[in-house]
């Protein structure tokens, strides 16, 4: 009888060793690929070549409920409609390129950057870095060292 408990005792823990690992094996996948320094999302790397219309900005009368909680939401839309050809040309780090995004630009085609405080961030950001001068791709490589964290969001309704 000790024996066949020891060894139940041991077939079960090689058992859930074996499924915590396969466990560990299958979420790795859903692990946040910043944190893993999965790479530099989808981004343009040009503006639209010319004649090209990019897909409208949502305007402060779409959004609305959760969309316009906030004065920095609707006000985010205002911004992005006044720079379309620079975020078109950021990655956002949201990663949204998984779910067919191309450019932070997209995230503002619908209503997924008014809920999403990486897209504000990095759209207040890439306003500010536009209104003194920078190039896309000036911007670009702010947003890749992670500039965009330091932006306030309380705050940011207030930039014009």
């Amino acid at each position: 009888m000790t024996r066949l408990f020891r060894n139940l005792i041991v077939y079960r823990t090689l058992t859930l060793a074996f499924l915590f690992l396969v466990t560990l094996t299958v979420s790795a996948q859903w692990s946040s690929p910043q944190e893993e320094g999965g790479g530099v999302p989808a981004f343009n790397a040009a503006p639209p070549p010319k004649g090209t219309k990019l897909p409208p900005i949502l305007t402060k009368a779409d959004l609305w409920g959760a969309d316009a909680q906030n004065a920095y939401q609707t006000h985010a839309y205002e911004l992005a409609a006044k720079i379309p050809n620079v975020i078109h040309q950021q990655p956002c780090y949201c990663y949204c390129d998984r779910m067919g995004h191309n450019s932070l630009h997209s995230c503002f085609e619908n209503t997924h950057g008014a809920q999403c405080s990486t897209c504000l961030k990095e759209l207040y950001y890439s306003y500010q870095q536009s209104k003194k001068g920078k190039t896309a791709s000036q911007i670009r490589a702010g947003i890749i060292k992670g500039d965009w964290k330091q932006i306030d969001l309380e705050s940011a309704a207030a930039i014009n």
